[in-house]
């Protein structure tokens, strides 16, 4: 192959660039308009709508653990990518129904839905990344400049998604992400056999072999455990949230049983403590970050002025701004790792991890700033809450890129997809995190009628009685956490063992 061809990227990573696309459009373009739906059309409080938006985003980052595990078995990525597709496209169509028949049998259908999209996502999410890397030979350089690539598409579609599927009715929303899906997928069928090539001319992803009666089961008996955690408190009226115990108790359960394992050495025992340290500082970033779906929308819904020269934005439109945000800034923030890497003055990723959560701290000191006497039914100025998603989002560019690059360095070969999957149990206990501090926020004068006396919700016997509280508690929790953070980078550093992450790694891709 010559030089010219060896500079560029293969068609491959176009065609799985704008397969994600259309995957993060529906995802990211039903996730704008998810709590609004259940607060305005299925008449839910918003503590309820707030609390099904956690279990449901902290399920879809549990579920890859599943799908990647039947990939690597039989699947292969092809086959996982297809049924992954499928299964949120089918979802997001009884999304649409869900929200047409509205408080008569909506709810029930939007349990079959979620669920849907949930086990969809297991197997959709963890292949198609796999698969931009099987492109290019071992240790190519075009590797990194690939998943910036890669990285644009994710946003992209996350982008103009809240801007398609919010600017309508509910219904046609969920059936505007769910044609997206669908796009990508019949896209990613009928140009696999062209494009999914590597340089040598060699087929890439392809199935490993046919699936037994057991994985079969497990397919089948997930998406039944799942419809019946989603649906527990309905069909037992009871108030236990089973998704919750199910979350967090896998996230002290694997620790153990990881650092229960004898043969571990002691440098290797030191690097996993700095996974799972990090990774509990984690749940308090993406637990604040997250509220964009929750909190922060009913908070651009009721008390944002969104008029615009006569017209009113619709609310789900703020969450365009973050991935704009860092189609913009990643470069910038690449360029800043770079010169600092030069001269020998780049942050560990402890010091960077903790910059992250100061920055999401400060996200909330402006907006706290915008609603402080702010009364019942009063609106304050968009600017406020773009700046929150814009300082948000440079605290992203700080620590998100970290995480999986830091977990592949620290963790022993022979449990590294444990260490992978206690990663993403992290973030699974963040989005539950974050739809349980979503549902702290105090009622407001744009919210649905409900029965029973308003009362005010209160954290760790704190009540919370106006919006300016609720956000001090976001500000004094992310504040805390990254001075915390701050105060120990130095000592995670040594137990890491001069392992320090390359700038290359930990640049936004």
């Amino acid at each position: 192959m010559d030089t010219a061809q060896k500079k560029g990227h293969p068609k491959g990573l176009y065609f799985l660039f704008f397969t994600e696309m259309w995957e993060r459009f529906s995802y990211y373009g039903m996730r704008a308009i998810f709590i609004l739906f259940m607060t305005k059309v299925l008449l839910m409080k918003d503590a309820d709508a707030s609390e099904i938006y956690g279990s449901y985003t902290g399920l879809v980052y549990l579920t890859p653990l599943l799908g990647g595990y039947l990939c690597d078995k039989f699947l292969g990525n092809r086959r996982s990518i297809v049924i992954g597709g499928l299964l949120m496209a089918i979802g997001q169509f009884f999304m649409f129904f869900s929200a047409s028949a509205g408080t008569n049998g909506g709810i029930t259908l939007m349990w079959i839905g979620l669920t849907s999209i949930i086990i969809g996502n297991g197997f959709f999410k963890p292949n198609i990344s796999t698969m931009v890397g099987q492109l290019y030979p071992a240790n190519d350089r075009r590797i990194d400049s690939a998943f910036t690539i890669f990285y644009m598409g994710i946003n992209l579609g996350a982008f103009f998604s809240p801007l398609v599927c919010g600017s309508m009715d509910f219904k046609w929303g969920f059936l505007a992400a769910g044609v997206g899906m669908l796009l990508g997928l019949v896209a990613f069928i009928f140009g696999q056999k062209k494009y999914l090539i590597s340089e040598e001319g060699k087929a890439i992803g392809l199935p490993v072999k046919k699936l037994d009666a057991k994985s079969i089961g497990m397919i089948v008996g997930s998406i039944a455990i799942i419809f019946f955690m989603l649906n527990f408190k309905q069909m037992f009226k009871s108030d236990i949230d089973i998704i919750s115990y199910f979350i967090y108790g896998a996230m002290v359960a694997m620790p153990i049983l990881i650092l229960t394992d004898k043969s571990l050495t002691k440098v290797e025992m030191q690097r996993i403590m700095v996974v799972f340290i990090l990774a509990f500082f984690v749940i308090f970033f993406w637990g604040a970050f997250e509220q964009a779906g929750a909190s922060l929308t009913l908070f651009a819904d009721r008390q944002t002025e969104r008029s615009l020269f006569g017209w009113e934005m619709p609310a789900s439109y703020f969450q365009s701004v973050n991935p704009l945000a860092v189609i913009a800034l990643a470069p910038l923030f690449s360029m800043i790792w770079g010169f600092l890497y030069i001269r020998k003055l780049e942050p560990s990723s402890p010091k960077k991890m903790a910059l992250g959560l100061a920055l999401v701290a400060l996200g909330y000191v402006v907006i706290a700033i915008a609603v402080k006497g702010l009364g019942i039914d009063d609106k304050v100025s968009m600017w406020w809450l773009i700046s929150l998603y814009i300082i948000h989002t440079m605290g992203e560019l700080c620590l998100s890129p970290i995480g999986l690059s830091m977990v592949s360095k620290l963790a022993p070969l022979r449990l590294s997809s444990l260490l992978m999957g206690t990663w993403f149990l992290a973030n699974a206990a963040a989005n539950k995190f974050a739809g349980t501090l979503s549902a702290l926020i105090p009622p407001t004068a744009g919210a649905e009628a409900t029965t029973g006396p308003v009362v005010n919700p209160s954290f760790l016997g704190y009540q919370i009685t106006n919006l300016y509280e609720f956000f001090m508690v976001f500000i004094i929790m992310t504040g805390a956490a990254a001075a915390i953070l701050f105060v120990m980078s130095s000592w995670l550093q040594k137990m890491m063992h001069n392992d320090k992450l390359g700038m290359a790694e930990e640049i936004a891709k």
